[in-house]
């Protein structure tokens, strides 16, 4: 039975190990390493960006058996991983405030109501992403009711996601801020900009995914889509899963790296051998050093899958 197989047909009287599938599973030998770095814009007077990593981890641990260790070993770990970034919008202060409450909020909603779901088939992957989507609107209902009811009004972020766990990421996304993948030297943009105006370019292959609701300006540009933005049915919540390769490299950042490099420097340095946060410093230092005017944070894993 291949590992495609979404579950394995038990016959009368026996389940064999053999039916059960591919074991260990991916998201027990998938190794993943992270970088991050986000650094005030020129135009900023404070860091309006936040971010999260986090790993997800079930383990089954054998306390006490009559049989030796070497029988199923004393300790079985999968993993599931997690990166986050919220580009907060608005006055001075009122940004930092939104992306940290959509950040804060969004893990709070993962350790209290996720089910850690680290065996990715059709079902599981369905129930992920509906999920990861009751998750950000609750994020979103949050932010809103936070600024009718808080002291600072008007607050709106970008929110852009990725989980993954063995070979599948998954990624929801709200905003500006964007999503790529570098796969053999080929760089793909997986989120398209909810904006309007004339930075809404690519040079790189992206889904064609487009929506309008309302509108939020945030310098060069006019957003149509933001976490927080009060309307009848909420934001558009793009939602996506795709399957990993070896060495594949993830980047999620804010515009304010986006806006200042070419996707050309991305690529290249995505493709360098440098490690994930050495790529992130760079990414950043990039930014700053083209006069980016925007807050700039990236966000990087590198995945190694074994054949």
């Amino acid at each position: 039975m291949s590992a495609a197989d979404d579950s394995f047909d038990a016959r009368p009287g026996i389940t064999p190990l053999t039916a059960i599938g591919e074991f260990p599973p991916p998201s027990a030998t998938v190794q993943v390493a992270f970088g991050a770095q986000s650094r005030r814009g020129r135009s900023r007077l404070v860091n309006e960006d936040h971010y999260v990593v986090f790993r997800l981890v079930r383990q089954q641990s054998t306390l006490l058996s009559s049989l030796p260790e070497d029988v199923f070993g004393k300790e079985f770990n999968e993993y599931g991983y997690a990166m986050a970034v919220a580009d907060g919008l608005g006055a001075v202060g009122t940004g930092e405030s939104a992306s940290r409450l959509a950040i804060t909020t969004l893990v709070h909603l993962v350790r209290h109501f996720g089910k850690w779901n680290l065996r990715i088939d059709r079902k599981i992957a369905q129930e992920i992403m509906e999920r990861a989507e009751a998750f950000y609107r609750h994020v979103d209902s949050t932010v809103v009711h936070q600024a009718l009811t808080g002291p600072i009004p008007g607050l709106q972020t970008t929110l852009t996601a990725t989980f993954g766990a063995g070979r599948d990421l998954f990624f929801a996304h709200v905003g500006h801020s964007r999503a790529y993948l570098l796969r053999e030297g080929q760089l793909m943009r997986l989120t398209r900009d909810h904006t309007i105006g004339r930075n809404h370019t690519t040079t790189v292959p992206v889904a064609p995914l487009v929506d309008v609701n309302a509108t939020a300006r945030d310098l060069k540009h006019i957003l149509t889509n933001t976490i927080g933005m009060r309307g009848s049915a909420g934001p558009e919540i793009d939602l996506e899963r795709f399957r990993l390769a070896d060495n594949d490299v993830v980047l999620v950042c804010t515009n304010g790296l986006t806006d200042a490099v070419d996707e050309k420097s991305i690529r290249d340095v995505l493709a360098s051998p440098a490690s994930p946060d050495g790529k992130c410093r760079e990414l950043v230092e990039r930014a700053l050093t083209a006069g980016g005017e925007d807050d700039a944070t990236a966000l990087v894993a590198n995945y190694n899958i074994p054949a």
